[in-house]
């Protein structure tokens, strides 16, 4: 008796280990997403990279990632969850040391790239982990819940650490940090994880994720171009062109398969569908807040790198508790409760951030707090829902699309909420008399020029107060947005979490060649 009690609690110390390792992984991948916010600037400078270059240094990341995740996801169900956790943590490890040591803005964009394939393949496989790790449905719910927190602190921590960082040392820093983090990940692998379990007789299919990623590319550089002034229209044309032709293709090609990286159909599930707009909108809301923020903050309001970063974390303070208690009630309320009320509080949250951003320091931070609440409750419980709302055999393909909803909505947050804040700035700035033209650009553009001339200086701050107001506008109306649709999607829903029962593809599709 004593020995199988002794056996029990082994065994549940394993899985919360499991837990602990791959959400090291995953707080990697997340800080990447929001750790160059306060260290942008610095190495812009150093590396004297351009305003769309400096767009890039961010987005090749996200937009890389979001275009990887899809296949990398039905990858592990074909070569198994943890040999795919190792491959994306070894090549992590080595392209984060090409990114510290990148002597230009192109190879340090090059190295986001590289980041994006091994963080690509560690998402889905920290989902799939912990779902085969853990059998009981109150524990699994709870890793979730630490799982969608993670997301929501790792973000809000990016800009802290970034800060930190540089601080005491040189740009380079902000990735050479992963690195003993990997090694340590990878011994935890091999000695923690459950046994690889592939599948060979899943289809990998290459094909769409390449038409995919030229879809997101295309897309990205579209809206890029769109805000930049003033536009190259020939180059918009061929990203719209590519972005169409890249979605097109892929949707098409997934009607053709006999098993597609995404299955259309289960976004007729209601918990599926009110899961994804909670996670791709409740971090599109708090991934631009912190973006447009720091920048805000470091470069107006005189804050450093460090203390813009601390800012900012006001959201993870709301968050982690937010999170495990959504995780941890939702078996008495049901989805519709936690996700609709924590994207409505999320709305308060971000009324209250404009609010202070127009007032008081005080009201900016606890509007920061209560934004990172309202989205910390909306994606633990997001996860959940998405996850359980797979058809059997296709949880691989589940944690990809919640990989997407999140990285998607970063992605979104940083190429639309940055360039419209760029283009409002750059439509109501009222540039002092001798700056060229070319000051109107960004922020950064005019500044440049603000040396012993405090009327360039008031200028830059009246336009983008402006276009922060504006941006934050943008955000609360789509935040209200999520709040309709899944207070809809889930109001005949019952609290269960069951996967309704879906067609097998196989018997409606024919394998593509």
């Amino acid at each position: 008796m004593t020995r199988d009690v002794r056996r029990s609690s082994a065994a549940g110390l394993q899985r919360w280990a499991v837990l602990a390792t791959v959400s090291a992984g995953l707080l990697m991948i997340v800080l990447d997403n929001s750790i160059l916010y306060t260290a942008l600037p610095t190495l812009t400078a150093d590396l004297g990279a351009t305003g769309s270059q400096a767009l890039w240094i961010i987005n090749a990341y996200p937009v890389v990632m979001a275009g990887l995740l899809l296949g990398s996801g039905t990858l592990g169900d074909r070569v198994g969850h943890r040999r795919m956790f190792m491959i994306g943590l070894t090549t992590f490890g080595a392209a984060s040391l090409l990114a510290a040591f990148s002597p230009t803005a192109a190879i340090l964009i090059a190295a986001r790239a590289l980041l994006a394939v091994g963080a690509a393949s560690m998402m889905p496989a920290t989902l799939a982990l912990i779902a085969v790790t853990f059998e009981n449905e109150r524990e699994r719910n709870i890793a979730f819940g630490v799982w969608g927190s993670l997301s929501t602190v790792g973000m809000a921590l990016g800009p802290i650490v970034g800060g930190a960082l540089l601080e005491a040392f040189w740009w380079g820093s902000v990735f050479l940090i992963n690195v003993p983090i990997v090694v340590a990940a990878i011994i935890a692998t091999l000695v923690l994880a459950p046994p690889n379990d592939p599948n060979p007789n899943k289809h990998w299919d290459l094909r769409s994720s390449v038409w995919a990623l030229l879809g997101l590319v295309g897309a990205v550089l579209t809206i890029k171009e769109l805000a930049h002034s003033p536009q190259n229209w020939g180059l918009i044309a061929i990203a719209v062109v590519a972005s169409a032709a890249g979605l097109t293709l892929f949707v098409r090609r997934q009607r053709r398969l006999r098993e597609p990286l995404l299955e259309f159909a289960i976004f007729r599930d209601p918990g599926f569908a009110s899961g994804v707009i909670a996670a791709s909108l409740a971090m599109f809301a708090i991934a631009g807040v912190q973006l447009i923020t720091t920048q805000r903050y470091q470069l107006l309001e005189g804050l450093s790198p460090l203390d813009a970063g601390l800012l900012v974390a006001a959201a993870a303070l709301g968050a982690l508790p937010a999170s495990l208690i959504g995780a941890a009630i939702l078996h008495r309320t049901g989805l519709r409760p936690v996700i609709t009320g924590g994207l409505t509080l999320a709305v308060a949250g971000a009324t209250l951030v404009l609010a202070g951003a127009q007032t008081t320091m005080p009201v900016l931070v606890a509007g920061l707090i209560v934004l990172g609440a309202g989205t910390g409750f909306a994606m633990s419980v997001a996860s959940i829902a998405i996850v359980g709302g797979a058809p059997p055999g296709r949880e691989g393909m589940a944690s990809s699309v919640e990989e997407v909803s999140y990285e998607f909505g970063s992605l979104t947050a940083v190429a639309m909420l940055g360039s419209l804040v760029s283009f409002v700035y750059s439509l109501v700035v009222v540039l002092p008399e001798g700056l060229p033209e070319s000051a109107r650009e960004s922020v950064i553009e005019t500044l440049a020029h603000a040396d012993a001339r405090p009327d360039v200086f008031d200028a830059a701050h009246v336009a983008y107060s402006t276009a922060y107001t504006v941006t934050l506008i943008v955000v609360i109306a789509v935040l209200a947005i999520a709040v309709i649709a899944t207070a809809r999607l889930l109001r005949r829903r019952s609290p269960s979490l069951a996967a309704p029962t879906s067609t097998p593809p196989g018997e409606v599709r024919d394998e593509a060649k």
